[in-house]
């Protein structure tokens, strides 16, 4: 039988767990759903779940949730695109979350590992490339199929103004785009180094047409050095400042619905965007005082 909760393994992951080539940096409560199949778009995928600090003690207590692609980087040096450079997501938010400046929440680490990641974060196909234009069947799965299962297994606030998606790269393109498009189920998004250059620059068209929604809260960044030489950087600023402009112009208000970083001389990477990561959650789930 394939039903929609077949090929997922759930369990707790401990220092002894996982023993693969590369060391595991994960910390605090995560756990593993493998190979999570998704009908809509025909593939299995890991997904990786980080729990607030005593969640297993607060049986009443309901958590926001924060969506973010490529899951395969956020806690895990062993499983990163480059080994022992992650977003240093888990270890951040517990930081955080004792401190009290965030929210208790749940993180959820969506993987893309594979000759579908283009595809799955572009909502139109790039010519020159001959790739992408599959964000809306991306964009099902996550609300389709994703959110009912994390909702069902784990206590989690279930409206948009609890809930986040983010990604870097393309994922932060996937994001913006999935974000505008169901704003009534994102309320949070996280657009990280955005590739805004992909398909002639086809995400200002749709920001354009984007509805201003004072609920939908938007945090956006770039490093100055993300390139492969300096024009390429100022490139890179150039067109997030473009994005910034734009969503300016349709309403939202730097410093409280955007929140806009240009961070000097970051580049293009895991390590710059572990440095961004507390700023991130800081600005899109603060803490209620």
């Amino acid at each position: 039988m394939k039903a929609f909760l077949a090929t997922i393994v759930v369990f707790l992951i401990s220092s002894a767990s996982f023993a693969q080539e590369r060391p595991h940096t994960l910390t605090g409560d995560i756990r593993v759903h493998k190979s999570f199949h998704s009908k809509i778009l025909n593939n299995d995928r890991d997904v990786l779940v980080y729990l607030p600090p005593n969640y297993e003690g607060q049986k009443k207590e309901r958590y926001p949730v924060f969506y973010l692609n490529d899951g395969q980087n956020l806690f895990d040096g062993g499983t990163s695109y480059i080994p022992g450079q992650e977003w240093r997501v888990d270890e951040t938010a517990e930081a955080l979350i004792k401190s009290g400046q965030v929210r208790p929440l749940i993180i959820v680490g969506i993987y893309n590992t594979g000759a579908d990641r283009i595809n799955e974060y572009t909502p139109v196909q790039d010519a020159k490339y001959k790739a992408g234009g599959h964000a809306d069947l991306y964009g099902r799965m996550l609300v389709e199929e994703l959110k009912p299962f994390i909702d069902q297994t784990y206590r989690t606030k279930k409206a948009a103004t609890d809930t986040g998606l983010g990604g870097s790269s393309l994922g932060g393109i996937a994001s913006l785009y999935l974000g505008l498009k169901y704003e009534n189920v994102f309320g949070n998004l996280a657009v990280i180094s955005p590739s805004v250059w992909f398909a002639d620059k086809q995400i200002l068209k749709f920001v354009e047409s984007a509805r201003y929604s004072p609920k939908l809260h938007i945090w956006l960044d770039i490093g100055t050095k993300e390139g492969r030489n300096a024009a390429d950087a100022d490139q890179s600023v150039n067109d997030t400042r473009l994005l910034k402009d734009l969503l300016v112009k349709k309403g939202w208000k730097p410093g409280k619905e955007l929140g806009y970083f240009e961070d000097p001389g970051a580049e293009h990477n895991e390590r710059a965007w572990a440095g961004r990561f507390g700023s991130i959650l800081t600005f899109l789930f603060p803490a209620r005082h």
